[in-house]
Formats: C-alpha cells, structure tokens, sequence
C-alpha cells in the first residue's frame, strides 16, 4: 500500500490529456532514443505534428504528457516499448500512468487489484466514486473538484483501464497476462509494479 507521507501530496491529476497515450508512445519513445532529450523530444514532435494533432494547443499538451508519462520508464522498458507487441504495450503504458500519477497508481492498487483478487470481477463507477470520496479525507483538494471534472477523470480512468486490455466494455476485470520479460521490468521495482495489474503472477503482495 501507499507510504505514510505520500497522502500529504497533493494528488496530481493532469492525466485527462488523452488517455492511454499508446499510439503517441510509440512516436515519442524513438525520438528519445536518438536524442536522450525529453526537451527536445516535445519540441520535434510539435514542430512537425508527429501526434496529428487538430490544434496547436492540444499538440502542445499531448506532447508534454507523453513525455511526463515514458520519463518514469527505465532505458531498458523503452528499448521494450518500441519492441513490444500490443498487449506488452498496453502494460507498459498502464504501468507508466500508474507510477506518473499517484491517483492512477492507489486506484489500480487499492481497487482495481484488490477486487481481482477478492474474486470480485467487476468494476463501476460506484467503486471510482467511492475511492475519491474516501481520499478525500487526506486530499482535500479531491472534495474540490467540479462534477464535471470528477466526470472527466473517471471517464479518462476507465478509458486507460479498457486501451490496457484491463476492462471490458461490461465492466469485467481482465486478468493481465504478462511476458516473462516484462515481469522481469515490473519486478525490478520495489515494491513490484504487478501491485497495479489484476494478475496472481509473481509476488507482488
């Protein structure tokens, strides 16, 4: 579980800005690999629109998150995103997200994981609400939200969750299967990034 100390954090909860950002990784993660320069990696990819995307602004702001997001992956994780298959990057990104925003992260630990392996294989939007409500209590800054972008976070949560092969379109948990070679990145942090997967694989408990 979290740390004693991390509740006193401010929660930072700029992740709306796509959702799963797979398609994005995989045009950021080369780009960092030639230039070892996440500032520069931002700059080409707005010079040239690499994301496609409609506006300047919103190009601006997918470059930036998707750069926060791989910054959190090792070398080694990046060298494997760029060789990934699908599901490994799907994984990959989740896991990403999850150590990027501490929200994300006691989300996946606190209820996705947990109800996996309380055999409890559904996941709503009541148990998103109720984990907000009950952070609440140390993260006041929760109890400060508009509906409208309490509305949104889910939304964008639930989105990651179904891009990661997480959550099916009935709200069933899907059980990760992961690769040996990517238990082996997850299991390399202490405590092991399987905390966020609904999986009985490793040790991660």
């Amino acid at each position: 579980m979290t740390a004693k100390g991390d509740d006193e954090k401010r929660y930072a909860l700029s992740f709306t800005s796509g959702a799963l950002l797979t398609r994005e990784a995989v045009v950021a993660a080369p780009l960092y690999q030639a230039t070892r320069d996440w500032t520069v990696v931002r700059k080409l990819i707005g010079e040239d629109n690499l994301l496609q995307a409609r506006t300047v602004s919103s190009g601006v702001r997918l470059a930036r998150e998707v750069a926060q997001r791989l910054a959190v992956l090792s070398d080694d994780e990046l060298e494997l995103l760029v060789d990934a298959s699908a599901t490994e990057r799907g994984y990959l990104m989740w896991a990403a997200a999850c150590r990027r925003y501490l929200f994300i992260g006691e989300f996946a630990e606190d209820v996705l994981r947990e109800r996996f392996l309380l055999l409890t294989p559904t996941l709503t939007y009541d148990e998103f609400d109720g984990f907000v409500h009950s952070k609440a209590l140390w993260h006041p800054e929760l109890g400060e939200l508009k509906e409208s972008t309490l509305k949104k976070l889910r939304a964008v949560a639930f989105r990651m969750l179904a891009e990661a092969g997480l959550l099916s379109d009935k709200g069933d948990i899907l059980p990760a299967v992961i690769s040996g070679r990517l238990l082996d990145c997850f299991d390399a942090h202490e405590p092991s990034d399987l905390r966020f997967f609904p999986t009985t694989q490793g040790g991660a408990r």
